[in-house]
């Protein structure tokens, strides 16, 4: 990351124009390592907390990228390309593993009497088939979309008819017949599964809908938050996984420090992210994510379109 002015009069420019400049290079490059670890830090916080609520961690990410890149530069010596690319894929992985943590109880099959090791093994079989359809279209068309719709106008105009969408869904009346995340049946499971398949549409948001699809389908908040989180975890790994099969693994000491922090970060903003979001969704409804979703849009479209 290279440090430039970013005024003509000398009142304006920041302190670290003046590292940069004037200090010697050992110093600079400190200067340029200490700033890669804050966006490191700042990059973890994001996914762990726009991860599980509906409003898109991958459309936060792309806007923030644009803010807190961490570019190839001398401070990590590396001839890795798109470096920030793989970070943001990476730190994806603690996420998941903060769901696993939390729903242990709920989703460990074995050392349970048998009448609960059957409900959790048959829980699994239903998330498995709702993450069919994703893999199947993600594993077709992940290039494609990747190259034509990560853009930060694209994920502006998501932001946004997401958020009309959930606001819509809240004043909707409707009866939940599902309150419990094990009586969703296989069918509903595919469904929601196609769901899922929207958020391949940066900014749309992989939990919203899958929210909004278990709800429309009969389950309360609760029943669709928790199966929203016990589908991320096939999708998200097979996703994740998918990504650092194609980009490989050939990091530089520097860089694995970078890892290291961002998904330290993620996975404790994560885990303490999904416990507030679940005693949240007991009280409150979706109405505030959506109008948040939407405000966040427009700003996001005038600030790229000015």
């Amino acid at each position: 990351m290279q440090l430039r002015p970013v005024a003509r009069r000398a009142s304006r420019r920041r302190p670290c124009y003046y590292l940069a400049v004037h200090c010697p290079w050992e110093i600079h490059t400190k200067v340029q390592v200490s700033v890669l670890y804050l966006y490191a830090t700042i990059l973890g916080l994001i996914e762990g907390i726009t991860e599980f609520l509906p409003i898109s961690s991958t459309g936060h990410l792309i806007i923030a990228e644009q803010f807190f890149s961490l570019h190839n530069g001398p401070a990590l010596a590396t001839q890795v390309p798109n470096f920030t690319d793989d970070f943001l894929v990476i730190i994806q992985l603690p996420a998941i593993l903060a769901v696993v943590v939390y729903f242990w109880s709920v989703i460990w099959p074995f050392g349970k009497p048998v009448e609960e090791r059957n409900r959790a093994i048959l829980l699994w079989t239903r998330v498995v088939a709702g993450f069919i359809p994703a893999a199947i279209i993600g594993f077709l068309f992940d290039d494609f979309i990747e190259a034509k719709l990560f853009n930060p106008i694209t994920v502006a105009v998501a932001l946004a008819i997401g958020g009309i969408v959930l606001i819509a869904l809240e004043w909707r009346k409707t009866t939940h017949k599902i309150d419990d995340v094990h009586a969703i049946g296989y069918g509903r499971a595919v469904a929601v599964g196609f769901f899922q398949c929207l958020a391949m549409i940066p900014g749309t948001s992989r939990s919203a809908a899958t929210i909004i699809g278990a709800m429309l389908l009969g389950a309360n908040r609760a029943a669709a938050a928790e199966f929203s989180f016990f589908l991320a975890i096939p999708t998200m790994l097979g996703a994740t996984t998918l990504k650092m099969l194609k980009g490989g693994l050939s990091y530089t000491p520097q860089q694995w420090a970078l890892l290291a922090v961002g998904c330290i970060v993620s996975f404790l903003t994560a885990w303490a992210v999904i416990a507030m979001f679940m005693r949240y969704i007991k009280r409150h409804d979706f109405k505030l994510f959506g109008v948040y979703r939407i405000i966040l849009g427009i700003i996001v479209l005038a600030y790229f379109l000015w």
